[in-house]
């Protein structure tokens, strides 16, 4: 059986203040963070796949294999919110969900993402846990899409919205790996 569409949405639009500078452009093993994340996406079957711009913007979207994957999300500064709206917004209605991965998670491997995306259905939702403990990717079906972005607000993407979800599967990937992200330069000396 095959697994229905899944769209890909990279969030990749934050400054990374806390970092010293866009996460986006960072290189890990030689690999600028947004490719290594647009190629772990790709390679977990997502299609299509919108990566979220913002800081940098024209930095960023100059590294894409196609620059037409980027969406730009004007007010990415107001936080993960923002870029969230924007991608959502911006897929269409072909997928029956969205993998939402962040810039920031270098080691999330695909076979975390496609461990997830197989949850996929239009009312799907669920993220991967990690010792279960709730990361990401995140998955939302289609049927939330308008619901979440009209909540995602700040920093906080869509996590508000989640945790009212009575019908939220957690998809336990400790197995897989971390799901530890890259908060500051010294993060990446310890790979997860």
């Amino acid at each position: 059986m095959t697994r229905p569409p899944v769209a890909g949405l990279l969030l990749a639009a934050g400054a990374g203040r806390r970092f010293g500078g866009p996460k986006a452009l960072v290189q890990v093993d030689g690999e600028p963070l947004v490719l290594r994340a647009l190629r772990t996406l790709t390679a977990a079957g997502c299609s299509p796949v919108r990566v979220v711009v913002g800081a940098a913007a024209e930095q960023v979207r100059s590294l894409l294999p196609d620059p037409a994957l980027a969406v730009t999300a004007d007010d990415w500064a107001t936080g993960m919110g923002a870029s969230l709206r924007a991608g959502l917004t911006a897929l269409g209605t072909g997928p029956v969900a969205a993998l939402v991965h962040l810039v920031d998670l270098p080691w999330v491997g695909p076979d975390i993402l496609t461990r997830v995306a197989a949850h996929a259905a239009p009312d799907t939702v669920a993220r991967a846990a990690y010792e279960g403990v709730p990361g990401h990717p995140v998955l939302l079906g289609r049927r939330w899409w308008a619901d979440v972005a009209g909540s995602a607000q700040g920093d906080r993407g869509a996590r508000d919205w989640l945790a009212t979800r009575e019908d939220l599967t957690l998809v336990e990937c400790g197995d897989l790996g971390s799901g530890r992200d890259v908060d500051r330069p010294g993060d990446l000396a310890n790979p997860g």
